[in-house]
């Protein structure tokens, strides 16, 4: 057995590999898809999750702590100042207060002694004034609470997070309980910012890394998953080209080799059954090969008798008994149907066979469908119209063949007169076009597709006729060893019409059939001498 084997070295050169190769690229990139997708749904949903969670502890780190120091700043500095204290007093005040660990902006605002509004900023009166407060957070500020059983102040300490210039910035802001300036505080997020944006990049790469990686991954995947899959495809149409011997090489206990295993099952048993089909197909031949032979010997004796007899028939003495006289013509007339059955078996038997060959010729077509009407006298009931000068190189005796099954069923089935027209198509290449119609009812539709096959009668009332009913199958099958057809159909004007279409030059094909094997030479040797259907 051949074993497709692993691997394949790189994918088939064919039109059919082409397609083949298409299909299995087009599911490869649909597996890397669909893996990096899941990859990049996991990446990112991972990275939005680990950037979230880092961006709020880093700004809750950093927020707590510098409102925990202004608060502190704000108990023992601010609050060490007088109830109604100067410029000079917030300034200085303000300028300690930024010196914390925190390193942030502070303003004061009181009232002097005189009851006007004074500031004090850390950074000079110009760096932070109160217009950089939002009003809401100033509001909040300046709102004083009821005091509760669960609220023991009547100012609270309140933030915000605010972006100037496309710099972060937390502000926070309080009064002192018991009377005193008001502190507001501006701390930059810019540090935090750019760690959080070095996060942001870092985890883009990953993200990125990730999804190459799951690309890889799936790519890798996808050789492992589809590599079996492609050689069940290549094995599937070597079986599709008749090669039965193919099989798969089963490794594994997985889904795929139980695939193989089943393909390896099914190409067995239909290896099996067609080498069975083909034991009884040629035994099948041979038999009717070998009756049609065995039948030769005692035919010719009983054709001698026939023959004989006919002469008796007519004879002008009449010394045959009027008795016997019909049984004698029943006689001659079934010797003659069963020698053309027989002759056509043999006909059939070497095309089933594959022997049939073609000697071709150079032949002028107007003077081969006249020889052909002449031989059987049927110049009376044909009317021909066809150019002289229309020559095609063609096996004359097998175009004899098919003209005479045409014409004669035609004159048969038809109604005179069968009208026999010839043209050669104009263009580079075209065929030898021959048209029979005659004048009858016509097909009926039911019969036209089964009017070529083998036995074949048309009325079951009449199962035995003068014909063998191969005649039409075998001009069908000499056409087609021309590289030819032949097709049926009806005349709008009434009638049916054969059209037999041949190429202008057999050379090709008889060359094709000589390479095939010598081995029909021998069976045409006698085609010569074979009655005409």
């Amino acid at each position: 057995m051949t074993a497709v084997q692993g691997g394949f070295r790189g994918w088939a050169a064919d039109r059919k590999g082409a397609m083949s190769r298409l299909r299995f690229t087009s599911l490869r990139l649909r597996l890397v898809v669909v893996f990096g997708l899941v990859a990049l749904t996991a990446a990112v949903s991972a990275s939005g999750i680990a950037y979230w969670l880092n961006r709020e502890a880093v700004l809750t780190r950093t927020q707590d702590a510098v409102l925990r120091d202004f608060q502190q700043e704000m108990q023992n500095r601010a609050g060490a100042l007088p109830a109604h204290p100067t410029q000079d007093e917030l300034q200085r005040t303000a300028g300690q207060m930024a010196g914390s660990s925190q390193r942030f902006s502070v303003l004061l605002v009181g009232e002097d002694t005189g009851g006007k509004t004074v500031y004090g900023s850390s950074d000079g009166l110009s760096a932070f004034a109160l217009d950089d407060v939002p009003a809401s957070l100033r509001k909040a500020v300046d709102k004083q609470q009821k005091v509760t059983g669960s609220n023991k102040s009547a100012y609270h300490l309140y933030w915000q997070r605010v972006v100037d210039h496309g710099t972060p910035y937390l502000v926070a802001g309080t009064r002192l309980i018991g009377g005193g300036p008001t502190g507001y505080m501006m701390k930059s997020l810019e540090p935090e910012a750019k760690d959080l944006n070095s996060l942001a990049w870092s985890l883009g790469i990953a993200t990125g890394l990730a999804l190459i990686g799951s690309a890889l991954l799936a790519q890798a995947a996808a050789t492992t998953v589809l590599k079996p899959v492609h050689r069940l495809g290549v094995a599937a149409r070597r079986l599709g080209e008749g090669k039965l011997d193919t099989r798969l090489r089963v490794s594994g206990t997985d889904e795929l080799a139980d695939l193989s295993r089943t393909f390896n099952d099914a190409a067995e048993a239909l290896e099996k059954r067609v080498d069975d089909m083909a034991a009884r197909d040629d035994a099948s031949r041979r038999f009717v090969a070998d009756m049609s032979h065995e039948l030769r010997t005692p035919l010719t004796a009983i054709t001698a008798v026939t023959e004989i007899l006919e002469e008796e028939l007519e004879a002008e003495s009449g010394s045959m008994d009027p008795m016997i006289e019909p049984a004698v013509r029943l006689v001659v007339s079934e010797t003659r149907r069963l020698n053309d059955l027989v002759e056509n078996l043999m006909e059939v038997t070497r095309f089933d066979a594959g022997t049939a060959r073609l000697v071709l010729d150079d032949v002028d077509i107007a003077d081969q469908i006249t020889a052909c009407i002449d031989a059987r006298a049927w110049l009376d009931a044909v009317e021909l119209d066809a150019e002289r000068g229309i020559h095609a190189r063609l096996d004359p005796r097998r175009l004899d063949v098919i003209l005479a099954n045409l014409i004669g069923n035609a004159l048969k089935h038809g109604g005179s007169p069968v009208r026999v027209s010839v043209r050669m198509e104009q263009e580079e290449g075209g065929d030898l076009v021959i048209a029979v119609r005659d004048h009858g009812p016509g097909i009926p539709e039911d019969v036209l597709p089964h009017v070529f096959d083998r036995f074949y009668k048309a009325s079951a009332s009449r199962p035995r006729s003068e014909g063998s009913g191969l005649g039409l199958s075998i001009a069908t099958e000499n056409a087609r060893i021309h590289g030819g057809s032949i097709t049926a159909a009806n005349s709008p004007e009434g009638g049916a019409v054969f059209t037999l279409r041949l190429p202008r030059d057999a050379s090709r094909l008889a060359e094709e059939s000589k390479e095939a094997g010598d081995t029909g030479k021998a069976g045409d040797a006698g085609d010569a001498g074979e009655k005409d259907a």
